[in-house]
């Protein structure tokens, strides 16, 4: 696991770094661009000869000066563009410092015209006009310039992050420049992962420069993603074990119409090592189960006789996973009531309970258990009242109010997957890939879920660790079958090789 932060717990540890570690900023400035231009060459493997550098007037356009004269010593013809001093802005010592460095070297300072005309192409464009700790909007003459940069042709690399990209929730803040890769400094920033702003920042490759964990002090970050290393937390099997101890999980899923909600959730929760999986189902999906996952108990009743049933598979269970495919009719509304009020074991909530909750969510008071929520951005726009385009633009703070309000984990579904702990950690998710924008992926990942929380895991770590394991099952199947061509059961079967690794 490793931490992202903020722009303003950027700032700290910084700061925490000069003042109570005594590692003067020029230092720190000096031990950035060196990492920035060793990573810089090792992804062109030193195979460039031209490079422009747009600076501003603070630490970032600093960070630009000093990685100018280093490129300059590896043999690049290096052009710096002030950007920053057009409007006649000053906020850093250390970028007048590393002014007079460039000056007396005599590395070359082209004016914007010369760049905007296009008279010369470049090998990378390099972005440092501003850092981590941009709040305003970009506007005038500065807005302008990184427009202009944006129309260049050539590898396109920030230093830090994007210009223009709030660092705390990714917001474009005005205009932004669209990097082809961001080399960042220390620690992820949250901005550069979650959108709009990932898909400014491209890609993104963190490096030391000598700000480490011992600057938090105490103020520790509380958003991370997690990393192969993670997988080491998954339920252990041992030799002398049998079906029993590896979990009861009960799924209840399906209506007429929708057998295959509950068919890839209850191969999905196999597959991620469930030893028993029951489906409670309409008599009509009877067939289909049986023959997709005949692995799968299969319990069916009744209308009348429902309610009594359901209320004896959830005490047989050891965890449940509730929603996938039951409709929104009168029958699901009865199923979610009985489900809140009498479930005493750890709860996926998925798809159609959702948008029934949405209509009740006083149902989510009366529970009386560990729940997990998984709402992609419409279900939570229903959740919340609020338009999609708002929660797609505060993804974090989305999750992170609702995990709160209610007392519940909200697996907040996206590219970059926000998981929301209401007393704890904020975990975003940077494995799986856009082939898994298809049908049965949301009922996979439930599953998934479902699967850790009946092997004994905590709510709190099945949440994060299940949409890791989820997506790594996606860049599997990715591999097998591009992207355009994957389906849910395709990445069912990416949880195999996500065993594997």
């Amino acid at each position: 696991m490793r931490y992202l932060v903020s722009g303003k717990e950027m700032k700290l540890l910084d700061q925490n770094t000069s003042q109570v570690f005594h590692v003067p900023e020029l230092v720190l400035m000096e031990q950035a661009s060196m990492a920035f231009v060793q990573k810089l060459l090792l992804l062109k493997q030193n195979k460039l000869s031209t490079a422009l550098i747009a600076c501003g007037s603070g630490n970032n356009g600093g960070d630009g000066l000093a990685i100018a004269r280093l490129l300059r010593e590896q043999g690049i013809f290096v052009f710096v563009w002030l950007a920053g001093e057009e409007e006649g802005h000053r906020t850093s010592s250390s970028y007048d410092v590393q002014k007079q460095i460039c000056s007396a070297y005599s590395i070359p300072v082209v004016q914007k015209e010369k760049v905007s005309a296009g008279e010369a192409s470049y090998d990378v464009v390099i972005d440092a006009l501003f850092g981590t700790g941009l709040s305003r909007e970009i506007s005038g003459e500065l807005a302008n310039d990184i427009d202009v940069l944006n129309q260049l042709s050539g590898w396109k690399v920030a230093v830090d992050i994007a210009s223009g990209i709030c660092s705390d929730d990714g917001a474009v803040l005005g205009t932004a420049f669209r990097a082809d890769d961001t080399i960042t400094f220390s620690f992820g920033k949250k901005g550069q992962y979650l959108w709009p702003g990932n898909e400014y920042c491209g890609k993104v490759h963190v490096v030391s420069m000598g700000i480490t964990q011992e600057s938090w002090l105490d103020h520790k970050p509380h958003t991370a993603v997690l990393e192969p290393e993670d997988l080491k937390k998954l339920p252990s099997r041992m030799a002398h074990t049998n079906k029993g101890s590896y979990g009861k999980l009960l799924i209840i899923a399906g209506s007429v119409n929708m057998s295959g909600a509950a068919c890839f959730c209850a191969k999905a929760a196999y597959r991620m090592g469930s030893g028993l999986v029951r489906v409670f189902t309409c008599e009509q999906n009877r067939l289909i189960l049986q023959t997709k996952v005949p692995e799968a108990v299969l319990v069916t009743g009744q209308e009348n006789e429902e309610e009594t049933l359901l209320a004896e598979q959830l005490q047989w269970a050891d965890a449940v996973v509730f929603g996938p495919g039951i409709g929104t009719g009168q029958r699901a509304r009865r199923m979610t009531s009985t489900v809140l009020a009498q479930c005493r074991v750890p709860l996926v909530l998925d798809a159609d309970a959702l948008n029934i909750i949405a209509d009740q969510p006083e149902l989510l008071e009366q529970a009386k258990t560990d729940i997990i929520l998984t709402p992609h951005p419409g279900e939570m726009s229903r959740l919340t009242k609020k338009p999609v385009s708002e929660i797609l633009t505060t993804l974090e703070q989305s999750a992170e109010t609702f995990a709160k309000r209610f007392h519940v984990i909200c697996v907040l579904k996206d590219f970059h997957t926000v998981t929301a702990v209401s007393d704890g950690m904020t975990y975003v998710n940077l494995s799986g890939n856009n082939g898994m924008a298809t049908a049965g992926s949301g009922d996979v990942l439930a599953g998934v879920i479902g699967s850790l929380l009946a092997q004994g895991m905590k709510a709190e770590e099945a949440a994060p660790l299940g949409v890791y394991v989820h997506g790594l099952a996606g860049d599997a199947a990715k591999e097998k079958c591009g992207v355009r061509g994957m389906m849910a059961s395709d990445i069912i079967e990416g949880l195999k090789e996500v065993e594997k690794s």
